[in-house]
């Protein structure tokens, strides 16, 4: 298995985010992926969903998805979903 590419995440992730992250993260399937989020200023829904997907997608590709440096407010908005969490790492 090789180094995990890094996705760095934008300040604002919503409605209009959502599209393009997904097309991102479709484009770097098949290889361990990090997410950088350190500088999420804000986490909406639909965002919420394409990085929970991007899990699921990874886990059942057998490859490895893990969330890095995640600010205050990403974890705030994901804590405000209740939603499950995602594996973490100190540094990409």
């Amino acid at each position: 298995m090789g180094d995990p590419c890094v996705l760095e995440l934008s300040e604002v992730l919503d409605l209009k985010a959502a599209g393009p992250l997904h097309a991102q993260i479709l484009g770097l399937r098949g290889a361990p992926l990090t997410i950088d989020a350190s500088k999420v200023q804000r986490l909406g829904g639909l965002c919420l969903q394409v990085l929970l997907a991007a899990e699921a997608t990874w886990r059942s590709d057998d490859q490895e998805l893990t969330l890095a440096q995640p600010s205050p407010e990403f974890d705030a908005g994901w804590t405000l979903f209740s939603a499950p969490s995602l594996q973490r790492v100190a540094n990409p």
